[in-house]
C-alpha cells in the first residue's frame, strides 16, 4: 500500500479508501469481514455516512456505521475514519441539510453508532442553498473546537463552493477544510476544468468517488454484448445501459483492456490506477462488500500506468461526461 499526505495536512492515508456503501451486501457479518480485509492489504482510511446502510437501503441508514463500530473496537487508533452529514435521514423538516442544528445532533447519532469519542474527517454530503454558509462552517468549527472531529471537509460541491468555503473560513478564523469528495472517473472528467485547478492553488486533499464510473469499467460489461444477467445494468439500471454504453465508453474499455493486459492487470485495476495517476487526487475510495472485493481492488495500487498509456486513455475519453454516481 502507499500512502500520502491528505491534502496540506500532516496525516498519511492510504490511496485506497474503503467506501461503506455496501451497495450489494446484506450480511453485518460478511460486511465486518470485508473491513477487516482491507485493514490487513494496508488500507487505513475507511469512509462513512449517516446514510450509509446494507443493500444500499436508507432504510438501512446508519447500519455501515454500526458495522464499522464493531471493527473500531480492535482498531482505532491505526485508522482514519470519515462521516458525513446533510442527505435526508428522516421526513421531518429538520432531518437533513447543513444547519447547525441537523450537524450537532448527528454528529452526535454518528458517534453512538461508531461507538467513539471523535472521528477524523467529518465532510458535509453536499451544499445547502438553504442555510447560511457561515453557520455551517461554525457549526463545523466548533466541532474540531469539542474534539469530535480532527478535520473537516466537503462533498459534491463545486470549485467556486469550496473556494468561498475557504474564504468564509479564513475571514472568521475557522478550521479550514482539507478535503472534497466528488466523482471522478474516465467516463466523468468534470473535476478536470474547475477543481483541479483550485486544488492547485489551494492545497486541499481530493478524495474521488465512483473510479469505475457507476461499474461500467469493472470489466463486467463489454462492448457490443448484452449486460451479464443479474448484473447492475441488467437490472436495476438496464434501461440506461443503452444510452451509457455508447461510442466513447467503448473506446475506454478497448483501451482499458488493452493496457490491462499488458501489466496482467485486470480493467478495473487498471480504471482506478488512472484515477490515482493525477497528481491532485489523494485518495481513491473503492467500495467492497466482501473480502474477495477487496482482494481484487488492492490490485489497483503498487505499480503504475505509463505516461503513453495515460495519454491514450486521455484522449479517448475525452468526451468523458457525467453519469449517473
Amino acid at each position: 500500500m502507499e500512502y500520502v499526505n491528505f491534502g496540506k495536512a500532516g496525516v498519511k492515508v492510504s490511496r485506497l479508501a474503503l467506501g461503506l456503501g455496501f451497495r450489494g451486501q446484506s450480511d453485518a457479518d460478511e460486511g465486518e469481514r470485508a473491513i477487516e480485509r482491507a485493514i490487513e492489504l494496508g488500507i487505513n482510511f475507511i469512509d462513512c455516512a449517516n446514510v450509509y446502510g446494507l443493500e444500499d437501503d436508507r432504510a438501512n441508514a446508519g447500519t455501515s456505521e454500526q458495522i464499522l463500530g464493531r471493527v473500531l473496537k480492535r482498531h482505532r487508533d491505526d485508522l482514519f475514519i470519515s462521516s458525513k452529514v446533510f442527505s435526508p435521514i428522516g421526513a421531518g423538516p429538520n432531518d437533513s441539510g447543513a444547519s447547525r442544528y441537523h450537524i450537532m445532533r448527528e454528529i452526535d447519532r454518528t458517534l453512538g453508532r461508531l461507538d467513539t469519542d471523535h472521528i477524523d474527517v467529518y465532510i458535509l454530503h453536499g451544499y445547502d442553498d438553504h442555510t447560511p454558509l457561515d453557520e455551517t462552517l461554525r457549526a463545523l468549527d466548533d466541532l474540531v473546537t469539542a474534539g469530535k472531529t480532527r478535520y473537516v471537509g466537503v462533498s459534491n460541491y463545486r470549485a467556486w463552493q469550496v473556494v468561498k468555503s475557504l474564504w468564509t473560513q479564513d475571514a472568521n478564523g475557522l478550521d479550514p477544510l482539507i478535503c472534497i469528495q466528488n466523482p471522478y472517473n474516465l467516463l466523468n472528467r468534470d473535476l478536470e476544468l474547475e477543481m483541479f485547478p483550485a486544488v492547485r492553488s489551494h492545497g486541499f486533499g481530493v478524495m474521488t468517488y465512483s473510479p469505475l464510473a457507476v461499474g461500467l469499467l469493472s470489466g463486467a460489461y463489454v462492448p457490443g454484448e448484452a449486460a451479464p444477467a443479474g448484473s447492475l445494468y441488467a437490472t436495476v439500471r438496464a434501461n440506461q445501459f443503452g444510452d451509457h454504453m455508447d461510442a466513447t465508453t467503448r473506446a475506454v474499455l478497448d483501451q482499458l483492456h488493452d493496457i490491462a493486459g499488458v501489466h496482467g492487470k485486470t480493467v478495473a485495476q487498471t480504471a482506478v490506477n488512472w484515477v490515482l495517476s493525477h497528481p491532485e487526487v489523494s485518495v481513491a475510495i473503492t467500495g467492497g462488500d466482501t473480502a474477495e472485493h477487496m482482494d481484487d481492488n488492492i490490485g489497483a495500487v503498487g505499480w503504475s500506468i505509463t505516461d503513453d498509456e495515460r495519454q491514450r486513455l486521455d484522449e479517448v475519453s475525452a468526451g468523458g461526461r457525467r453519469v449517473l454516481d
